[in-house]
């Protein structure tokens, strides 16, 4: 039966799942090029290590060809004087090669542990880093899931891959060329036989590899899958208990389960099939060489060698041993391929994240902190001065320096996530210093666009946005979202105490000005509630507390942060009137003074506005003051009444 379902699963399975991907070959010589980034002098010191091992492993062959040719000859001539100081010689020179292989060995393995953990590491690292840099488009079209992979599944297999597969393939490398070489060296007869078999060995291995290899590599890529799913349902598992969608979610699990399972299963079925093959193989190889070996002997056949030694038992003896030899380093070569292509699999993916490009910033006008003479002149300040302005240096080398005040304008801008769907058009709109201005209409308006084109988290198509009169194209985007503060519905809190959360606005603030902007932001009361005030540590997000508890948080951070110009993308939206009346208090003393941009469902949140845009498809259809928008008795007036619903 279980055969059976085995059988049906496979069948559903789609068919680009047997054929995988390769991963490039260029990513092995990438890699390779990293860790000699990371580690100029102790890798190659290591792999000397690992050349001297391998090379000494192959000496016992050596010694016992000599061993037994010094008794044939003792045998033959009847002549054994000094016959056991000869063989106590190369006892001893073999000794002090095993000893030294015994430090090369120590030394390597104690080195690639250092190598293998520092390496990943630093990649982890550059991961992190270089994620970092990437725009919020990307954030946006790969799930989470996937991108913790990364980190993870990804990093794990090249543990494996720098750690063992390729000391591992080094070390049986260099013992099959070195064997290799000794053999021709005794008897080219032989040799051919070994030959042979190596060529059977080469065809099998990459027969089954080329199979094994296409499941690991999609094997690599479903686990990512897996992860983003267990991700996704891990962060909405109360929306799936309400809807009683369990069985459903379970029923999901279970095909990107089977996906796994159905690459595992099918890659170590190929992979467990190889080493016995090539054991086998090697069984015959060695009765071959045995029998050849043993008839040259009875015959008296003529050896053909590089040597030019006769043929002798003191060449078929050793012979055989290197034969076991030669082969079980094919084997183990062999062994390790499977793990190589995991490996190159999980580098793939790790280099396509650090090939992601980088958020392009061609900015150069900078956030400065500023001192203002008596004539009304602004100069940059050492220290922090309260009064900032953005430093402008011309292209003929002069600077020259614009107060920062919040001007905000939009000139006929459009704009598309996609180049193909244009989403905002024709946007043009100013926002004062002191301004409130307020974005409404229904889900997918374009109001929260509009926001994040003023963050430059996306950049215009076309028209252009000014910032205080200077082009935000110009701004570098550190210093134009330092002057930003953004409170969104959804609030972002770190494990931490409650007092880092709202120092993540400005880290260099004191826990007075952290709490004097608590106070502001009307948090100040429930945190001196809390269990350990503001040293209280928060989990997951903030879970023990309220929504709006973590909103007043969100507000506070900002507050900190003091910045020009506020955006506040549906702040109250998730949260009850009462509390949305302590968390718009906060708000209010916030904004008071300061340009504020606001996105709102609730439209009691926004009659207050000095000018709000109704949009409509990414176009503003309507403009206005409360009053004057409810002269017109147009959409907003439906909207305000209750003729028309926001959604």
């Amino acid at each position: 039966m279980a055969n059976n379902n085995e059988r049906t699963q496979a069948n559903t399975m789609p068919k680009t799942t047997a054929r995988g991907q390769r991963a490039p070959k260029g990513v092995l010589r990438r890699l390779l090029k990293m860790l000699f980034e990371f580690y100029p002098v102790l890798l190659p010191v290591a792999i000397v290590c690992i050349l001297i091992n391998a090379i000494v492993s192959t000496i016992p062959s050596i010694f016992m060809q000599n061993v037994t040719d010094i008794v044939d000859n003792s045998f033959r001539s009847g002549d054994w004087a000094g016959v056991s100081g000869d063989i106590l010689g190369l006892v001893g020179l073999l000794a002090i090669m095993y000893v030294i292989s015994l430090i090369a060995n120590v030394c390597y393995t104690q080195m690639m542990a250092v190598i293998t953990q520092g390496s990943l590491k630093k990649m982890r690292e550059r991961m992190f880093s270089h994620m970092q840099d990437l725009p919020i488009r990307y954030f946006d079209t790969n799930g989470r899931g996937d991108i913790m992979s990364y980190y993870t599944n990804d990093v794990d297999t090249l543990r494996q891959l720098i750690s063992q597969s390729l000391p591992n393939m080094l070390i049986s490398g260099v013992t099959i060329l070195s064997v290799f070489c000794i053999m021709m060296y005794y008897s080219m007869i032989l040799g051919a036989i070994v030959v042979v078999g190596v060529i059977c060995m080469v065809l099998a291995a990459r027969y089954i590899t080329s199979h094994s290899s296409k499941y690991f590599l999609r094997q690599q890529i479903t686990l990512g899958k897996a992860e983003a799913f267990i991700e996704e349902m891990m962060t909405g598992q109360k929306v799936v208990k309400v809807f009683c969608h369990e069985n459903e979610a379970k029923a999901d699990f279970d095909k990107v389960n089977g996906e796994i399972y159905y690459n595992a299963r099918n890659g170590n079925r190929f992979a467990n099939i190889l080493m016995p093959l090539l054991g086998n193989i090697g069984n015959v190889m060695y009765v071959v060489v045995a029998l050849v070996g043993g008839a040259m002997l009875l015959t008296g056949a003529n050896n053909v060698s590089i040597s030019g030694a006769a043929f002798s038992i003191s060449i078929v003896i050793p012979f055989l041993s290197m034969t076991r030899q030669f082969s079980g380093s094919i084997g183990q070569v062999s062994n390790q391929v499977n793990m190589v292509i995991m490996g190159l699999a999980g580098a793939h993916r790790i280099m396509a994240l650090l090939d992601e490009e980088p958020e392009t910033d061609e900015g150069y006008v900078t956030l400065v902190n500023a001192k203002e003479d008596k004539d009304g002149n602004l100069t940059e300040a050492d220290g922090r001065t309260g009064l900032w302005a953005w430093k402008h240096t011309h292209h003929d080398g002069t600077t020259t320096y614009t107060k920062l005040q919040g001007d905000v304008r939009f000139y006929n801008v459009d704009f598309g996530y996609t180049p193909e769907k244009t989403v905002l058009h024709d946007i043009s709109l100013y926002a004062k210093p002191g301004q409130k201005v307020a974005f409404v209409g229904s889900t997918g308006a374009g109001k929260t666009t509009i926001t994040n084109l003023i963050n430059r988290f996306y950049d215009v198509e076309d028209g252009k946005i000014r910032y205080d009169d200077i082009n935000i194209n110009k701004i570098k985007k550190a210093d134009l979202r330092h002057s930003l503060g953004i409170i969104l519905q959804d609030t972002n809190l770190f494990t931490g105490t409650v007092m880092e959360n709202i120092r993540y606005g400005k880290l260099d603030a004191t826990d007075d000005e952290c709490i004097a902007a608590a106070k502001l932001a009307g948090a100040d009361d429930f945190i001196t509630r809390l269990p350990e005030g503001y040293n209280t540590k928060l989990f997951g997000n903030g879970s023990n507390l309220s929504q709006g508890q973590r909103q007043l948080l969100a507000i506070a951070r900002c507050a900190v942060a003091d910045p020009p110009v506020m955006i506040m993308d549906e702040a109250t939206s998730s949260i009850d009137t009462r509390t949305e009346a302590i968390v718009q208090r906060g708000m209010d003393a916030l904004m008071r003074g300061r340009t504020v941009f606001v996105i709102a469902h609730r439209l009691s949140t926004v009659r207050n506005s000095d000018a709000i845009m109704v949009l409509d498809h990414g176009r503003i259809i309507e403009r206005g003051t409360h009053e004057d928008l409810l002269k017109l008795k147009g959409t907003y007036y439906q909207l305000y009444t209750g003729a028309l619903e926001l959604d």
